[in-house]
């Protein structure tokens, strides 16, 4: 009976960190800035091998390197101001605070250096794309997508049969 019983609290536990861990991975076009890169449909933060910058996707933060630790903030630096976002190279990286281990990522991404070969999510015309608000077709898919449900509901009228009280 007693390993009947841990069976079914292992079996209860297991479900409910798979059930978190499915929650956490899901998708957040939504939330990703349009300059980002297509190809993700969940990003945590994008690292900038040009400047050696963090964005934090959930937190819409730049993390960097200042006075001898690390700064979070809504915008890039001064010295960044005339930095391209839509043409600079991102790495996805999908963990909680990458910026703590920045010498691995320096190394590991240098090559990433100067590329400007990624589609950011402003450019891209898949419609998976459009429910974040900053897309340039973002405003057209909404009405489309409301257009769509109000069809629907419309069509629904139309087939069913008058009710005569």
């Amino acid at each position: 009976m007693r390993y009947l019983m841990a069976f079914f609290l292992a079996v209860v536990l297991s479900s409910a960190v798979q059930a978190q861990v499915s929650v956490s991975l899901g998708i957040n076009l939504e939330s990703q800035p349009v300059w980002g890169p297509t190809g993700y449909d969940h990003v945590e933060y994008y690292y900038l091998p040009d400047i050696g910058v963090y964005y934090c996707v959930p937190q819409h933060r730049y993390f960097y390197f200042e006075g001898g630790r690390w700064i979070g903030r809504s915008s890039l630096p001064p010295r960044y101001r005339g930095f391209d976002l839509y043409n600079s190279y991102k790495v996805v990286l999908n963990e909680r605070t990458p910026y703590l281990h920045d010498r691995v990522y320096r190394e590991r991404y240098v090559s990433f250096k100067g590329r400007h070969d990624q589609h950011p999510i402003r450019d891209s015309h898949e419609s998976k794309y459009f429910v974040n608000k900053n897309h340039p077709e973002h405003n057209n898919w909404v009405k489309q997508q409301k257009h769509g449900s109000d069809n629907g509901r419309e069509k629904g009228r139309e087939n069913r049969p008058e009710r005569k009280h």
